[in-house]
């Protein structure tokens, strides 16, 4: 029996899908802020700003 034929191997250097997780639903977070704000002048934060005091 012959071993079969695999185009596309396992990449040793691709990220982890477990820990890339976290990092790709921020960066879904941050693309549909910027849907809902175009067209604006002011980029979107990915941080929310801190309660103020008053």
């Amino acid at each position: 029996m012959t071993k079969e034929f695999n185009p596309a191997p396992h990449d040793k250097h691709a990220d982890d899908p477990k820990q890339a997780a976290p990092a790709d639903k921020k960066q879904r977070k941050l693309e549909k802020g910027l849907e809902d704000t175009f067209p604006a002048s002011d980029p979107v934060s990915e941080t929310q700003p801190k309660p103020s005091k008053d």
